[in-house]
């Protein structure tokens, strides 16, 4: 595993660094998706782990705990995630059954869980009871936050309200509005900005990616999801539900959804609500932040529909994200979403 951390993130590992004196029990790392915020916590986690880290903070890379990182493998260091995101990456093997994600057995009989479980968290309890392997820090890196549920929300907070000696906790967020008050209160927040939109397009274009101005303006100024996107794939697919939101009405939501069925109906939500926060901006503002180049077809759909429709479309789009991950039938949930995008035009 190699990590270092991104042009735009230089400042943000200065500013972390004056924590290292009066260490926290537990940083929550928070910002737009797409931004590298994993990664960099990664690095941090190496740091805190490493033993002999140089001036500016970063790991060695070459000392025994640093091997033992590199292969997911230091007796000190922990990551919780939820599975769906090892089988997304092909993690199985990396050593990650201890945090008790399951057994290869198990996760055949099901889909792989998108939450973190309070199975995870109840087996931490065990690597938090025994001493550290060289006496120094124990970390535990957990992500993203947001994808723990009830149980395992409450037992984290019971370690967070009573740490362990020597035990850091990093965590990551994409959206703080979904955590726990409680745990919100527990942590020492760590804020992560988007990078200059200049700064961003120069790293994107040297990754070899064409337009790309249009892919960063379509994510939102996060240069991550904006090269993830563009090596997807998925540039056709986007296109063809852009174009019914040119022209709305029930007959194409309904062809719509039959064809993009099999596509993410999440992705196609994050699509919509880019889409109508650029109806509400052109038509307040004359300004577009995530698609520019349909800035003709928004100016005008922007004249057709009132200020008030729109302020309950986005009101009602947040509400579809938030259940976007599991719908009963995906067709039927693209099928109510693209419906009622079209009433905003009778």
């Amino acid at each position: 595993m190699s990590i270092d951390i991104f042009p735009w993130q230089e400042s943000a590992w200065l500013q972390l660094q004056q924590l290292r004196a009066r260490l926290p029990h537990a940083i929550l790392f928070h910002g737009p998706a797409g931004i590298g915020k994993t990664g960099f916590a990664e690095r941090f986690a190496q740091s805190l782990l490493c033993e002999t880290p140089d001036a500016s903070g970063h790991a060695c890379g070459r000392c025994a705990s640093c091997g033992w990182f590199a292969q997911y493998g230091h007796p000190d260091y922990r990551r919780v995630r939820p599975e769906a995101l090892d089988e997304a990456e092909g993690a199985a093997g990396e050593g990650e059954e201890e945090e008790g994600e399951g057994k290869k057995g198990s996760k055949s009989a099901r889909a792989p869980s998108k939450e973190i479980r309070i199975d995870q968290i109840r087996a931490l309890a065990d690597f938090m009871n025994v001493s550290t392997h060289r006496q120094g820090k124990r970390v535990v890196l957990l992500y993203p936050a947001e994808a723990l549920n009830s149980a395992s929300a409450n037992a984290l907070l019971k370690t967070l309200e009573e740490p362990p000696p020597d035990t850091v906790f990093l965590l990551i967020s994409n959206s703080l509005d979904r955590l726990l008050p409680t745990i919100l209160s527990r942590c020492r927040k760590f804020a992560m900005a988007l990078p200059p939109f200049e700064q961003a397009l120069a790293w994107l274009k040297a990754q070899g990616i064409n337009d790309a101005d249009g892919w960063l303006a379509e994510q939102g100024g996060a240069p991550l999801a904006a090269l993830e996107m563009a090596q997807s794939g998925s540039r056709e697919t986007m296109e063809e539900f852009l174009h019914h939101l040119t022209r709305p009405g029930v007959e194409g939501a309904l062809k719509t959804a039959e064809k993009l069925q099999k596509t993410a109906p999440a992705q196609q939500v994050e699509w919509l609500q880019r889409w109508l926060y650029d109806l509400f901006s052109v038509k307040l503002s004359g300004k577009i932040r995530y698609y520019p180049r349909y800035r003709k077809e928004l100016v005008a759909l922007s004249g057709q529909v009132e200020v008030a429709a729109l302020l309950h479309a986005l009101k009602g789009i947040v509400e579809r994200r938030a259940v976007a991950e599991h719908p009963l039938s995906p067709k039927l949930f693209i099928e109510d979403m693209l419906l009622d995008y079209a009433k905003l035009y009778p």
